[in-house]
């Protein structure tokens, strides 16, 4: 036990959220953690038995996943595109909200798109994706893009895309518009399931973001 426990941050949207209600769990990263010239990876926590990293969203959950950080915060997207076995969601945090949603081109039939038993899609979420057009009995290929899925219909990469949205406004400036909605996405704690059986410390940290939540809701 001597060892602190490593909790995984998101860089990005996620973040600015998440940081008062780590505080309020007593998670409270040192000052170096705000500097946005310090390109640090791993920080220093208040709490002595704690450290925080911050990485990628998709990398929260690989790190807590695999066991290198026991716990963290991540989008349900993210939990869903890769179903890890041993990555365990028991909080949601009600905050990051978003949508993960389909959009094509303004000028674009949508029922004509719906119809189509073929379609070429660019997300960062391949296997959302082909889930959720399979049950629409469509096959999906999913071009892999990391960001800019925007571009990919004007450029003749895909004729939709898959992505978060939250205002739509950057849809609407790159002339898409959507056209489903797969997933309504919030912000989750997320466990080390081999930890929160042998760690007392996790299941501590679960239950103190548990009550926070329900504080919160009440």
């Amino acid at each position: 036990m001597s060892e602190p426990l490593t909790f995984a941050v998101p860089k990005g949207r996620i973040l600015d959220e998440a940081l008062p209600v780590m505080a309020r769990a007593g998670l409270v990263p040192e000052s170096a953690f705000h500097d946005k010239g310090n390109r640090s990876l791993s920080f220093a926590c208040e709490r002595s038995d704690m450290r925080i990293i911050r990485v990628r969203a998709f990398d929260v959950a690989t790190f807590v996943a695999f066991g290198a950080a026991q716990a963290g915060i991540v989008g349900s997207d993210v939990i869903e595109e890769f179903d890890f076995s041993e990555l365990y969601a028991p909080v949601d945090l009600d905050i990051g909200h978003c949508r993960l949603s389909v959009a094509v081109p303004q000028d674009a039939s949508a029922g004509q798109a719906s119809k189509a038993s073929h379609i070429r899609v660019a997300t960062k979420y391949p296997n959302i994706t082909h889930r959720w057009f399979e049950q629409q009995g469509v096959q999906a290929e999913c071009i892999k893009l990391n960001g800019a899925m925007e571009l990919a219909p004007s450029l003749g990469l895909a004729g939709q895309i898959v992505d978060l949205v939250s205002s739509g406004r950057t849809l609407k400036d790159n002339g898409l518009v959507e056209t489903g909605t797969i997933m309504q996405v919030s912000a989750r704690l997320i466990v080390n399931r081999a930890a929160l059986k042998t760690d007392p410390r996790v299941a501590a940290l679960v239950e103190t973001f548990r009550a926070l939540t329900a504080q919160e809701a009440a």
